[in-house]
């Protein structure tokens, strides 16, 4: 076998990158959570850091994965960061039953966890 990773060690090297990710992501936002409560945050400044906590998220994850694959560090990095998204939608629309879905949004986070994933692998 010419490749050094089997596929097996590839599942457990993206499962410890979304893990990693989203233990970044509840230290996130339980930061931004205590900063609502001791501060009175404007719902855009809340947007905002949310936001930033997903970038940070996916950039760790995409980061963390680059450093364990040797080759198409950024594709790995953009899977890492399309599988938070996903994991984060599924999530999301599990909790959030029969309410309405602003696409746009989905869409906006999808770009921001995938650009992210991938600008962590290239820079491992």
């Amino acid at each position: 076998m010419n490749n050094p990773f089997s596929k097996n060690t590839r599942v457990i090297y993206i499962l410890e990158g979304l893990v990693f990710s989203y233990i970044i992501t509840g230290l996130l936002l339980l930061l931004i959570s205590f900063l609502m409560l001791k501060l009175e945050l404007s719902s855009a400044v809340i947007s905002a850091g949310i936001n930033i906590a997903y970038i940070i998220s996916s950039l760790s994850g995409g980061f963390f994965i680059g450093k364990k694959m040797e080759q198409k560090k950024f594709i790995w990095g953009l899977i890492i960061g399309a599988l938070y998204f996903i994991i984060l939608l599924l999530v999301s629309l599990i909790m959030n039953s029969g309410g309405t879905l602003p696409l746009g949004n989905y869409f906006t986070v999808f770009i921001i966890t995938s650009l992210s994933g991938m600008l962590g692998g290239m820079i491992s």
